[in-house]
């Protein structure tokens, strides 16, 4: 039952398959059924590491998954009495999901006046509600308490549509997503929302520069788009966003903060390709966006990021060596800063932003694995948009930072992570000593982290 349910969600008929071969991502699903029950496993009747290389990361078979609107469902469902063209199909059990992470949090030298050691208990605790609303709609909508804040509110969303079709006699998948963040409806790990990363203190120092694209615009925007994927090759979506922030006054007054003028257009293109047990992704991806520092009219401040993206994987099963994986991705960004600069925010009227991130997992058949990821920022000089302060500040006005980040993971269950991570700094906001012209000064290196993370999904 469970690999007829399959081959009809990929939009393969079986006498097809049979002619032509199952394809390599299918039947790896097969030696791992029993494994754990991580979120939409209930649904599908599958185990976590048939979506999940290790969560976040996804499979072959969990992009499938989402392409197609999480709409596979190997659960009884509630339908109608009568006969109707597109009948609704209710899970008679809603697949709900729960994840809880708590952390420890240690720098090489204490935040001025406060305690080190950090422990957060919880440092997110999360409930999803990932659910085949129809056929052809799911949802993936998270609600996550925040320990640090102390607050409970909503984190990310995405809402699909999806359906089949023959475009130059190759097999489309095509959709429409209504999200919450640009980049949470991508399907990949190597842009912002799902990258590398995947868990990280919430608590310890971070550079200050940083592309809006990169999770800047979360959870305060509403977005709607059309995505499709032809002939498993070529992916292409465009999306528009505008604002919706939580909290606040509605509709936006004069007290607002980050309110966009108009729309933000996202657009993202892949090209992805398996050869063999090898796979690779090369992509590009951006948006365009206005926004008023303050209150809904006046000038605005523009920013126009624009990225590219890689992922590798190499699945070397057969000989126990386990998965390797390599994320990659460059965003440049403008920035137009009219309002900041004519309001004396910023030394510049144009500045521009440059990140570059990489990383390589090893996973193992043994639930062992490691990572090691590299991360560079660079920007203008603008001494009032980076301007000097304790711990978070930049003494020479330049965003300039990078470092190296290694993680160790223990998986005992396919829902259940252990990891030790550790990030250092060669420089940190545009020093490698005395950066932030604190009374102590303070140096890159004061910021190293040591990360430890129990990460549950039940």
């Amino acid at each position: 039952m469970i690999r007829r349910l399959l081959l009809l969600f990929v939009g393969l008929s079986l006498p097809a398959v049979a002619r032509a071969g199952v394809p390599d991502w299918i039947l790896r699903y097969e030696a791992s059924l029993n494994r754990g029950i991580p979120s939409f496993s209930r649904q599908t009747g599958l185990a976590c590491n048939v979506c999940h290389t290790a969560f976040p990361m996804l499979t072959a078979f969990g992009r499938q998954f989402k392409l197609n609107a999480y709409t596979l469902t190997g659960l009884q469902t509630i339908g109608p009495t009568e006969t109707t063209p597109s009948p609704l199909k209710i899970n008679l059990i809603p697949p709900v999901s729960t994840m809880l992470q708590t952390s420890f949090t240690q720098t090489s030298k204490a935040q001025p006046g406060t305690q080190n050691g950090d422990v957060e208990f919880p440092q997110e605790l999360s409930v999803f509600f990932g659910e085949a609303i129809s056929p052809r709609l799911g949802t993936f909508i998270q609600i996550t308490y925040d320990g640090a804040e102390g607050t409970l509110g909503v984190d990310n969303i995405d809402l699909r549509y999806a359906n089949h079709a023959k475009v130059l006699s190759k097999r489309t998948i095509y959709g429409i997503t209504v999200n919450n963040s640009p980049t949470v409806q991508d399907v990949w790990n190597s842009t912002p929302v799902w990258g590398f990363p995947f868990g990280s203190s919430g608590v310890a120092p971070t550079p200050s520069g940083s592309p809006l694209i990169n999770e800047g615009l979360a959870q305060s925007v509403a977005g709607i788009g059309t995505y499709a994927l032809w002939d498993d090759h070529l992916y292409g979506e465009l999306s528009v966003y505008r604002s919706s922030p939580q909290g606040g006054p509605h509709p936006p007054d004069a007290t607002s903060t980050g309110i966009m003028k108009g729309v933000t257009p996202y657009w993202r293109f892949a090209y992805q390709r398996t050869f063999g047990t090898q796979y690779i992704e090369l992509g590009t991806f951006g948006l365009a966006s206005r926004l008023y520092p303050t209150g809904v009219t006046g000038p605005t401040d523009r920013f126009s990021d624009v990225g590219a993206d890689l992922q590798y994987e190499r699945h070397a099963g057969k000989n126990g060596l386990g998965t390797f994986v390599v994320h990659a991705s460059y965003i440049h960004e403008r920035q137009t800063l009219d309002a900041t600069f004519g309001g004396g925010g910023s030394e510049n009227a144009k500045n521009t932003l440059n990140t570059v991130r990489a990383d390589a997992s090893w996973l193992t058949p043994t639930r062992w694995g490691g990572s090691v990821g590299v991360f560079s920022t660079s920007g203008t000089t603008d001494t009032l948009l980076y301007a000097p302060g304790a711990v978070t500040g930049n003494a020479t006005g330049k965003p300039n930072s990078n470092g190296v980040i290694a993680e160790l993971q223990f998986m005992p269950w396919i829902n259940t992570r252990f990891s030790l991570q550790y990030v250092a700094y060669q420089k940190f906001n545009g020093g490698t000593s005395n950066y932030d012209v604190a009374v102590a000064g303070r140096s890159a290196s004061d910021n190293n982290t040591i990360y430890a993370l129990v990460w549950l999904m039940f």
